[in-house]
């Protein structure tokens, strides 16, 4: 059996919670468990890393003892899709530096362009069971 990966994003950006919804229909593994890095379980996970507490610019992959964030963190989650997600796997051929840049171009300007929430979004009860609290 594959190892539970939790994906931390940030619970009131449109454009995180879309990226949830997308993985939640796509992830034929059942192995993605989430959290919004505004959560209990974000701010712990943010505070043992050194990792800011109130600057959410990045997605990020916890896998074991190991996290992923920005560009690496959406094709991990990625490639362990099912569809044309699959393939995201193939944006790995381009320099970190790179994949990194785009991303932050998109982090920067995701409130803008996607718009904001004034709270965190709350799974349906049936999804409950993937969030961590």
């Amino acid at each position: 059996m594959n190892s539970q990966k939790i994906i931390l994003f940030d619970g009131v950006c449109n454009l995180c919670n879309s990226t949830v919804q997308k993985v939640i229909e796509n992830d034929y593994k059942n192995q993605f468990k989430f959290a919004s890095l505004q959560s209990e379980f974000g701010q712990e996970f943010l505070k043992k890393n050194d990792l800011s507490t109130e600057e959410f610019n990045s997605i990020i992959l916890v896998d074991g003892n190991k996290y992923f964030n920005k560009s690496d963190a959406a094709l991990h989650i990625g490639r362990e899709l099912k569809g044309i997600y699959k393939w995201s796997k193939l944006l790995f051929v381009f320099p970190k530096f790179i994949r990194d840049f785009v991303y932050d171009i998109i982090s920067q300007n995701r409130y803008r362009w996607f718009g904001k929430q004034e709270s965190c979004w709350l799974p349906t009860p049936d999804l409950q069971e993937k969030f961590l609290n």
